[in-house]
């Protein structure tokens, strides 16, 4: 598609095919992701429901600090208002990330914590109170950890758990070469066996996806050639009975590169994922060569989404970034793209001025720079983030964690937005969040693809509903293929609204009224 557009005698002016995007700063209690070297890397933030009235809270990781919770007390439609609420069970320090998912399948949202040492599992309840959770099998390890990500395989009662871990830090040759192995824990009856994913090459983001769509998600990791130097490369893990690696002559192409981030998104429309990766440099938008195989090749230069140098500040050096996710920031029915950036620390090669970017998608399939005049381009060293709609308005919010400089809040205030819609899904048996599921949505001749996933980004996600871009629609039809490839029958959905879709009983309002 990309390559048929970029060769079209009718081409769109940057300048005048952007919607206005325009973003507003949010009071909220003061917070800082701080640290020695070991919290250079890390610095996430999840955006996630633990109190079951439809609104996402925040919870992000402090490094030497505590962590904070910030429970969202905005009026539906209104100002972002977020209160610090952090309970005594997530002050725990060493935090790098954290990731929410309902593992027990009790309705509730629990917390796994990445940390520099052990890491932790808190139990979700009412009010977003959070205990210590206990998993028959499951070991929090003593790793630096950087990156994880979850599944449900077949009928299990919980999900798979992989953890990215980086430097080995008990390695007296480190940190350079010094890479550790990675853990995976497979559920065995009531509780957990480990393994260990060999060889590791410093992961910044993995992601467990159905690439395939053949109904088993492999794990994709996303490594840092900083630390692994040589001999390491970008992972693809099938997740058979025993788990291999795809290598070339599956069709996985070797490559490298300073991975931080992931992110998939189906861009074009053809029911397949785009894999965005962020990295110190450019950033690698890759397509798809082959539907049948892994096989990804990267998307023309001229597309705009490499993101290599900062674009204000002044700074020329190269760009380093961390945290990416697509969103539909404008609700015009094209998905755009945040990238947190920020210098490791005191890196020369790197620009140390380098503002976070918002590619802003135009209709030729092109990406704009919105960051500047959107609001949004602070200089701090960002991390980790998320794009979220905080206050249900239907307009995707910000919130980014930075290193040794406060955590960041916006509030999307765009005025020229068009339609979308916010679905959440609940599927029966104990995989609540149908992690896994494909959610289709037809508006127009387009339809919108999005596997429900946990994991990816650069330390912490979004979990809760799908939200949509949708442009002028008025009425779309959705339907969702569940976990187990049972596809529900296409129904009507208003737009402008939020929706929950469950497995037995099909489209009802949410928030609940």
């Amino acid at each position: 598609m990309w390559h048929k557009l970029l060769s079209s005698a009718v081409m769109v002016a940057a300048s005048g095919a952007v919607a206005e995007v325009r973003f507003a700063p949010v009071e909220v209690a003061p917070h800082v992701y701080d640290g020695g070297w070991e919290f250079f890397v890390g610095g996430g933030v999840a955006a996630f429901d633990c109190d079951g009235d439809g609104l996402s809270e925040l919870v992000a990781a402090g490094g030497t600090n505590p962590p904070v919770l910030l429970r969202n007390q905005s009026a539906l439609g209104g100002a972002v208002v977020l209160e610090e609420v952090t309970p005594d069970a997530l002050r725990v320090t060493g935090t790098t990330g954290f990731y929410a998912l309902d593992i027990d399948g009790d309705g509730w949202q629990d917390l796994v914590a990445l940390r520099v040492g052990e890491n932790k599992v808190f139990k979700g309840g009412p009010a977003c109170s959070f205990a210590a959770m206990d998993l028959p099998g499951f070991d929090g390890g003593d790793a630096w950890t950087t990156a994880f990500s979850a599944t449900w395989e077949g009928d299990n009662a919980l999900p798979t758990m992989a953890f990215g871990n980086y430097v080995d830090r008990e390695d007296p040759a480190g940190p350079f070469e010094a890479c550790d192995a990675n853990d995976l824990f497979r559920p065995t009856g009531e509780g957990y066996a480990h393994r260990s994913l060999e060889p590791g090459f410093c992961p910044l983001s993995i992601l467990f996806s159905d690439w395939g769509r053949n109904g088993r998600a492999d794990l994709r990791m996303s490594n840092d050639r900083h630390y692994y130097v040589r001999g390491g490369s970008e992972q693809l893990w099938a997740m058979e009975a025993e788990p291999r690696l795809y290598g070339e002559a599956d069709g996985w192409a070797t490559h490298m590169l300073w991975g931080m981030g992931i992110a998939e998104r189906d861009l074009d429309f053809d029911g397949v994922n785009e894999v965005f990766l962020s990295s110190m440099g450019d950033q690698r938008l890759m397509k798809r060569a082959d539907p049948a195989l892994p096989t990804f090749e990267d998307v023309p230069y001229e597309l705009g989404t490499s993101a290599h140098r900062p674009y204000t500040g002044g700074d020329g050096r190269p760009s380093t970034g961390w945290h990416i996710s697509f969103g539909d920031v404008t609700n015009d029915g094209l998905d755009d793209v945040f990238i947190a950036k920020g210098n490791v620390q005191q890196m020369p090669g790197a620009a140390m001025d380098d503002p976070n970017n918002l590619l802003v998608q135009l209709p030729d399939g092109r990406f704009d720079e919105q960051g500047d005049v959107a609001g949004i381009a602070t200089l701090a060293r960002s991390r980790g983030a998320a794009l979220v709609d905080l206050n249900g308005d239907g307009l995707l919010d910000l919130a980014v964690v930075n290193r040794r400089a406060p955590l960041e809040v916006y509030q999307n205030v765009s005025k020229s937005a068009g339609s979308w819609v916010s679905l959440r899904l609940q599927n029966d048996g104990p995989n609540r969040d149908a992690v896994g599921a494909v959610i289709e949505v037809q508006a127009g001749a387009r339809t919108y693809t999005r596997e429900i996933t946990v994991g990816g980004g650069h330390a912490g996600g979004v979990a809760g509903a799908a939200h949509f871009g949708i442009g002028d629609a008025e009425t779309v039809k959705v339907r969702v293929i569940w976990p187990d490839g049972e596809a529900s029958a296409w129904q009507e959905v208003p737009t402008n609204g939020h929706w929950q879709i469950k497995r037995d009983s099909g489209v009802v309002a949410w928030p609940k009224s």
